[in-house]
């Protein structure tokens, strides 16, 4: 068996039975909600070129962030590391974006692929942006920061979502848009897809390791279905 760590080829492997997704920036568009949300107040401040420095400060501010929270998880400080970042999150109820031509990539794979979610949301806010788009049948099961003891970039939420799937953690891949989601999935042992569409950069995620690197989420079809589709994304 090809292990992820041993991969050479230029594309997903054939033994994938199980594809694992991160929510934010991934599924959820929430970085141009961010970048929105963000560009509202500095206007009211009358900040030179608001839009541009929404969007610069939010996409400098991910990567870091991301470590605190990692340190705060390894400190057991879990309630102080959720209370940090729910002022950024939308809570149920909000309009939860989908990823432009996440849903028809979905519909493509499911029935394919053991299809699961792996997020540090909590079971709420995944419940609520699933119901709202009509996803709820699409995932076999949702982890979520309730449902285990430690946080990405920890392997725990990937193996655990292998093990609720029945299915071997080298046979699944995670997708995700951030470093975090890329060394939580490798550290389990899984195979990588990092995605542009959210809020990491090509430049961390290729010094992360990630096995595939794609423009948009809505492309990973291409890299999975068998037949009538290009691979046009590069890959790592």
């Amino acid at each position: 068996m090809i292990l992820p760590s041993m991969m050479t080829r230029t594309d997903l492997p054939d033994q994938i039975q199980a594809v694992l997704f991160d929510l934010d920036g991934t599924l959820m568009d929430t970085d141009d909600q961010a970048v929105e949300n963000l560009a509202h107040r500095l206007r009211r401040l009358r900040w030179p070129h608001p839009d541009r420095t929404a969007r610069r400060l939010v996409m400098t501010a991910e990567t870091p962030g991301n470590l605190v929270l990692s340190l705060l998880d390894v400190l057991g400080l879990d309630e102080l590391a959720m209370s940090l970042t729910r002022p950024m999150r939308q809570r149920p109820g909000s309009d939860f974006r989908i990823v432009a031509g996440v849903a028809e990539m979905l519909a493509q794979l499911n029935g394919r692929y053991r299809l699961a979610i792996v997020t540090t949301r909590g079971q709420e806010e995944a419940s609520a942006f699933l119901a709202q788009h009509h996803l709820e049948e699409t995932f076999e099961t949702v982890v979520t920061r309730e449902s285990t003891r430690r946080l990405k970039p920890h392997p725990a939420p990937v193996q655990h979502a292998a093990r609720l799937l029945d299915v071997p953690v080298e046979r699944c891949v995670m997708v995700g848009d951030t470093v975090v989601d890329v060394q939580s999935a490798r550290r389990a042992g899984a195979w990588t897809v990092a995605v542009l569409c959210g809020f990491g950069e090509r430049r961390e995620l290729e010094r992360a390791r990630a096995h595939l690197i794609l423009e948009q989420t809505a492309h990973l079809a291409s890299h999975l279905l068998p037949l009538g589709h290009n691979n046009d994304d590069e890959t790592r």
